[in-house]
């Protein structure tokens, strides 16, 4: 009869209850321009993730102090390193595959070292987020995100104001990595072994200072 009585009352125009919005999970810090320090438990990893250009290895490098304690992984850095051991007539994609190899060799390094990892990440490597999860459980430790939210237009902007990008083809798929996460997060959702996440647009991560273990 109550079933019946709802029915008739939201045919006759009657307003229905509005669904709760569900909250962003973590700590929602976009449109803030307080300066801020994020901190962490000692040892626990960090992931850095956005769209290509949106700033994610200015974030690193600004905030990131490198220690005997803390090791900041970024494939930009190994990059750039190739680059300079390269004669400047060679195409990157022809040695691109020796940067991903030292990229995660490095990677690996610095997870068994048994310091604080900070590491870049582009969304469409699920498989390394997994990595790092299971590698924190395994050491008693924590992985979090750091989700850079910022509007395409913004992240290709970006991409050339450092002089350079990636084709449409692989922004398209960093587009819909970042989207799933970003989505899952609007939802309330934790990403697959995240325990926490920090979303972050353009004015709050420029007011950050720093990124801290303790």
């Amino acid at each position: 009869m109550e079933s019946l009585r709802s029915a008739y009352a939201t045919a006759a125009g009657a307003a229905v209850p509005a669904q709760p919005v569900p909250r962003p999970a973590g700590r929602d810090l976009r449109g803030t321009a307080a300066a801020r320090t994020l901190r962490f438990p000692a040892g626990d990893r960090v992931v850095v993730s956005g769209l290509p250009g949106s700033g994610k290895s200015t974030l690193i490098r600004r905030t990131v102090a490198v220690a005997d304690t803390v090791c900041r992984i970024d494939s930009q850095d190994a990059r750039e390193r190739w680059e300079r051991r390269m004669p400047s007539w060679l195409p990157y994609g022809v040695y691109r595959p020796l940067v991903r190899v030292s990229h995660y060799a490095g990677l690996h390094r610095a997870l068994a070292s048994g310091a604080s990892v900070v590491v870049h990440d582009c969304g469409t490597q699920r498989w390394v987020r997994r990595w790092l999860a299971v590698d924190a459980r395994r050491r008693g430790r924590a992985l979090h995100l750091v989700l850079l939210d910022v509007s395409p237009e913004t992240a290709l902007r970006g991409q050339a104001e450092r002089g350079r990008g990636v084709s449409a083809y692989a922004f398209a798929r960093h587009r819909r990595a970042a989207g799933r996460l970003l989505a899952e997060v609007r939802r309330g959702r934790l990403p697959e072994g995240c325990s926490s996440v920090v979303l972050l647009d353009r004015r709050s991560a420029g007011a950050l200072r720093g990124v801290a273990f303790e």
